[in-house]
């Protein structure tokens, strides 16, 4: 078989196939190109804004919850003591009416509703207080300036301009 300008054997029949030896991403001095790193960098940077978006989901599910059940019981003392204030207040009050005077029994009444709305409130509060910031996004999106190229004043890079375009 003899070789043809290229230094390769003819392809005839006795030719066979080959499988490249070199990195499809390398240019012609074994580094890689450009396109190759552009395209590994925009990977890189696409899945860390796709973490950071479902690690901060996964937090703010868990924390909406808690605050969904603080406002459901702020709700129910807000109901509880508006409803609570027609109904049983009369009927409380009828019935102390029974052994104390008549504004008396209605003054009871009164202060265990406003006892049993404060409860309700405070305990509200405290889930309210329970809450916290997705603390562990936060810590990740902080220690980002470790992991991209700097960007400050100092490290600033000055692109050329373009020229004015001239008419003619």
């Amino acid at each position: 078989m003899s070789p043809n300008e290229h230094g390769l054997p003819d392809a005839g029949r006795d030719s066979v196939p080959s499988i490249p030896l070199s990195d499809a991403n390398a240019g012609h001095n074994g580094e890689p190109t450009i396109g190759s790193l552009v395209k590994d960098a925009t990977t890189s940077v696409s899945t860390l804004f796709r973490s950071e978006v479902a690690l901060a989901k996964a937090e703010l599910v868990t924390e909406a919850k808690k605050a969904g059940a603080g406002t459901g019981l702020l709700i129910v003392a807000g109901v509880m003591a508006l409803y609570s204030s027609f109904f049983f207040f009369f009927f409380l009050a009828e019935l102390l009416d029974e052994w104390v005077w008549r504004w008396l029994a209605f003054l009871i009444v009164f202060l265990i509703l406003v006892t049993v709305t404060l409860i309700a409130a405070f305990v509200g509060y405290l889930f309210f207080k329970r809450v916290r910031g997705p603390e562990k996004t936060i810590e990740s999106v902080n220690e980002l300036p470790t992991v991209l190229p700097h960007r400050g004043a100092a490290h600033e890079t000055t692109h050329p301009r373009i020229p004015p375009a001239r008419e003619g």
